[in-house]
């Protein structure tokens, strides 16, 4: 299979509309020229306005994108495409091996046959005026750098961080900063376990509040795109968006330190056989408010008892909303909120006609994985009783298989704690490629496995 992309232009604009809809201007917001070239001046009402009528689809209509998405699907229904019912945005055709994902008038289309793929882009031309690009290399603004040979694909975003630096006026650090979010040390051998104290930090001006709010918004895009070092940096920050105070903008400070002082973030996918496959821990007590926090890394693998690691589809780094009364009911909250999200992974991809075994979700708590397993048999509070016979149905049911592998192997793991910043430095690459390996992989060493492992060994 290969990769392209489409665009049609006008897609709202030459979209009939069913019934007219009616648009009230007011003359002092229409530019002079305007007005004397079309003599409103002799339609206008006593009030200053004019009224206008619209008969096709038009920016700002609020429907304009269901009836523009209506008519394509019933203009490409009549060549056999169809939308999945369970996948809104996902199309297949009844018999050719071609699909796509149309995001507003953006086509990401995945092919077996460049005629099937002519096929699509014929039947658009008829209606809409249309460009292609074969590479595929840009989709939804994000840079997909295809490599067949070696069946992986890259996704980048150059650019998008050193633009949202300047757009914020945030300067180059003058020492490397390697930690997104200041490092909570651990407490070894403590008897009693304390939760962190809420900030007494004075409140900042709406000023700040916006610019935290901002940067949030901003990298959360990238971090959910490409760089997922920034998912619980961005997590903690956010839950103090609402009445951030000074200390709030002294880690935002530090997160776009971070951000200046990394390289482009790099993002590969290696072909597999499209297994769901997911790794789930906890961070007990480890946010203010007794909060516990849920991690999660979602990546597509083989069929194997021990799926080998792929770049993330997927990662959760997420705050607990309900107050955790051990560790091992903090397990299953994330246990819960990772295989409730997987469910819907699962049917995308068998939808996308990826046959799922029961999916393999990894935990590093032993009486968590006993308790789903019916190894064991707890006394519970009424919360954990609901995600207790949830995961043990769901189990049952062939859809999930738990397993227990020790912490260290656990990839969620860098997701449920704020780590120091040499672990940050030692473990971005499991999760991101480093622009050396991608200039190896890509460049001079194609052809000999020999010559890139010796490549890589010396990078």
């Amino acid at each position: 299979a290969k990769f392209m992309t489409m665009d049609i232009g006008n897609f709202y604009l030459n979209t009939p509309l069913s019934r007219p809809e009616y648009v009230r201007l007011r003359l002092s917001d229409i530019p002079d020229e305007i007005i004397e070239e079309y003599k409103l001046h002799d339609v206008a009402t006593e009030d200053g306005s004019v009224y206008i009528e619209a008969t096709k689809g038009m920016y700002g209509l609020p429907h304009a994108g269901r009836i523009a998405n209506e008519l394509l699907e019933k203009r490409l229904n009549k060549h056999g495409y169809y939308q999945s019912k369970l996948v809104p945005g996902l199309w297949k055709h009844e018999w050719r091996p071609i699909q796509f994902t149309l995001v507003v008038d953006d086509f990401g289309v995945k092919y077996v046959g460049k005629e099937h793929a002519e096929h699509l882009m014929n039947i658009l031309k008829e209606h809409y005026p249309v460009s292609t690009d074969w590479t595929g290399d840009r989709y939804i603004g994000i840079h997909l750098q295809w490599d067949y040979y070696k069946r992986q694909v890259h996704l980048s975003m150059p650019g998008y961080a050193k633009k949202a630096l300047k757009q914020f006026d945030h300067p180059t650090p003058r020492k490397r900063q390697n930690a997104p979010f200041p490092h909570t040390p651990p407490k070894y051998g403590a008897k009693t376990q304390y939760p962190n104290e809420p900030s007494n930090a004075p409140l900042l001006d709406k000023k700040g509040k916006r610019f935290i709010q901002q940067v949030c918004g901003k990298f959360l895009f990238l971090g959910r795109a490409v760089d997922s070092t920034l998912l619980m940096p961005i997590s903690a920050i956010a839950s103090q968006q609402a009445n951030p105070t000074t200390e709030t903008m002294r880690h935002t400070k530090q997160l776009l330190d971070y951000i200046a002082s990394q390289e482009e973030a790099v993002l590969t996918y290696s072909a597999s056989e499209m297994i769901l496959a997911v790794h789930s821990d906890a961070g007990y007590l480890n946010e203010p408010k007794a909060r516990s926090r849920a991690g999660g890394h979602f990546f597509l693998s083989n069929n194997g008892n021990i799926p080998t690691n792929n770049g993330a589809v997927l990662n959760i780094a997420h705050i607990i909303k309900n107050v955790m009364s051990s560790a091992t009911e903090a397990e299953l909250a994330a246990l819960y909120i990772m295989a409730r999200e997987a469910v819907y992974i699962r049917i995308i991809l068998e939808e996308m006609g990826h046959e799922q075994p029961p999916t393999p979700i990894q935990t590093d708590n032993s009486m968590a994985e006993g308790v789903i397993n019916s190894k064991v048999q707890p006394k519970r509070t009424k919360a954990m009783d609901m995600r207790f016979h949830w995961l043990r149905d769901r189990e049952c049911q062939k859809q999930f298989r738990f397993y227990w592998r020790p912490g260290k192997t656990n990839y969620a793991d860098y997701w449920t704690k704020h780590h120091a910043a040499k672990h940050h430095e030692n473990i971005r690459a499991e999760f991101l490629t480093p622009q050396k390996v991608l200039a190896t992989l890509t460049h001079g060493h194609s052809g000999d496995p020999t010559t890139i492992v010796k490549a890589l060994a010396r990078v």
